[in-house]
């Protein structure tokens, strides 16, 4: 991968009508696989409906988010290399724009979304966020959030980056990869090509039952 920064397309903002209790989450990893994130939803997205390609202003990925993991909980060749699983997380930068989706998430669901996505907060980038693609109808966007990694996390990734200890599952690297690639045209070289290179190591080693 390689670093850098895009500047963002300035269609008209707009989304897909929802449900007025609902929220919009823009994913910028593996949420952009349907398949991962319906997992947690407990229901599959509808592409085109409520889980859109999009893309936001001001912020940049990094892979900087850092989960502990206990002894047992990896499998793989590569188990004894880790003790940190890497993950990627979101940083603000000034004129960056990163690629990703806008998925509608209903109360119930959101409280599964916010577990999954422990140590990180939930932030609004309403402002900063466009389609890439039109839905059925043409409205006002809601509120949209995005998941901003927490110090504790940050600072979970520099403990074991500098003790050699941390690494990236294969298992995510490759679903967000594929996921971007099935995406819409283009859009896994953008997520490449703005997104710098890991400073971990990309490791045979993924979380049991995962």
């Amino acid at each position: 991968m390689t670093s850098g920064t895009t500047s963002c397309s300035a269609p008209p903002r707009g989304s897909v009508a929802g449900v007025s209790d609902s929220i919009w989450v823009f994913g910028y990893g593996s949420l952009v696989s349907p398949d991962s994130l319906g997992g947690t939803l407990g229901r599959q997205p509808v592409r085109g409906f409520d889980f859109l390609a999009a893309e936001c202003d001001g912020w940049e990925r990094r892979w900087n988010y850092g989960m502990a993991v206990a002894d047992g909980a990896l499998v793989g060749p590569d188990v004894d290399l880790v003790d940190v699983v890497v993950a990627l997380g979101v940083v603000a930068v000034e004129g960056a724009c990163m690629n990703g989706i806008i998925t509608e998430v209903h109360p119930d669901e959101l409280v599964r979304l916010d577990a999954r996505e422990r140590n990180y907060d939930r932030v609004d980038v309403t402002d900063g966020v466009r389609l890439l693609e039109e839905g059925p109808s043409i409205v006002d966007l809601g509120r949209v959030v995005t998941y901003v990694p927490r110090q504790v996390a940050l600072d979970i990734y520099l403990d074991g980056r500098e003790r050699g200890r941390a690494g990236i599952e294969r298992r995510y690297w490759d679903l967000v990869d594929g996921a971007f690639d099935a995406l819409l045209p283009g859009q896994g070289e953008r997520y490449r090509s703005t997104t710098p290179a890991p400073d971990v190591p990309v490791v045979d080693a993924n979380r049991a039952g995962r």
